[in-house]
C-alpha cells in the first residue's frame, strides 16, 4: 500500500519530457527577473539565428566545472547572431545559494557576460522538460529546438575537450548546416524543485 502510495504522489511531481528536436519554446512571451533588475522573454533575448538557454545555477559541481565557458560561449553567440541566456530554476534553494543576490554576486565573480535569470517555480523548466544544471537547448531563428543536451564531451577540463558539441551546434546553425548529433546526454545535478 505505502509503495502504490509513493507511486501516486510521484506521478504528481512528474517533469514534461524535454522538449523534441524541431519542437517549439514554450513560454517564449513570460518576463523573467534578470540580475540587471530588468525582466527579458525569452523573445526579449534571442537574435536573428535564435537563442541558446542554459539552465544553471550557482553551486552544482557541474556548472563549476563547466562555467568558465559561459564567457566564451556567451561571445560565440554573439558573432553568431545567437542570443543567450542563463536560467535558474532551483526554486527549493531560492532562499539560500540560489537567491537573487547570490546569483548578482556569482554572475559577477565569474565574468558572466549574457543574461541571468530567475524562473519562478521553475515553469520555463517544467514546460521544456529541463533536467540538470547545466541542461542545454539551442534553438533557431524560429524558436524551434535544434540542438539540446551538454556544451561538450568534458566538464572536467576545457583543455581536454574532443568534441565540443554546443560550439558545433551553433556554428552549424548559423550557417544552415545540419546539427548532428542534435541531441547528447545532459549531466548534471538535479534542477532543484518544490515538489507540488
Amino acid at each position: 500500500m505505502a509503495a502504490f502510495a509513493i507511486g501516486i504522489l510521484s506521478a504528481f511531481n512528474l517533469v514534461n519530457e524535454p522538449l523534441a528536436i524541431g519542437e517549439k519554446a514554450p513560454l517564449q512571451d513570460v518576463k523573467m527577473k534578470d540580475i540587471s533588475g530588468e525582466q527579458w522573454s525569452l523573445n526579449d533575448l534571442k537574435k536573428e539565428n535564435g537563442l541558446l538557454v542554459i539552465y544553471s545555477c550557482n553551486t552544482c559541481p557541474f556548472v563549476i566545472a563547466w562555467e568558465d565557458r559561459y564567457p566564451e560561449l556567451g561571445e560565440f553567440c554573439k558573432a553568431n547572431n545567437i542570443g543567450m541566456v542563463l536560467v535558474n530554476s532551483n526554486v527549493a534553494k531560492r532562499d539560500g545559494d540560489d537567491s537573487f543576490d547570490n546569483m548578482k554576486s556569482h554572475a559577477k565573480e565569474k565574468g558572466y557576460n549574457t543574461a541571468y535569470v530567475i524562473d519562478e517555480n521553475a515553469a520555463l523548466a517544467d514546460a521544456m522538460g529541463a533536467r540538470t544544471t547545466p541542461h542545454v537547448f539551442l534553438f533557431n531563428k524560429n524558436m524551434e529546438l535544434a540542438y539540446r543536451g551538454a556544451i561538450d564531451d568534458n566538464h572536467k577540463s576545457a583543455n581536454e575537450v574532443s568534441t565540443p558539441y554546443l560550439n558545433l551546434a551553433i556554428e552549424n546553425l548559423a550557417n544552415g548546416k545540419t546539427i548532428n548529433p542534435a541531441e547528447t546526454k545532459a549531466l548534471g545535478c538535479s534542477i532543484k524543485r518544490i515538489k507540488k
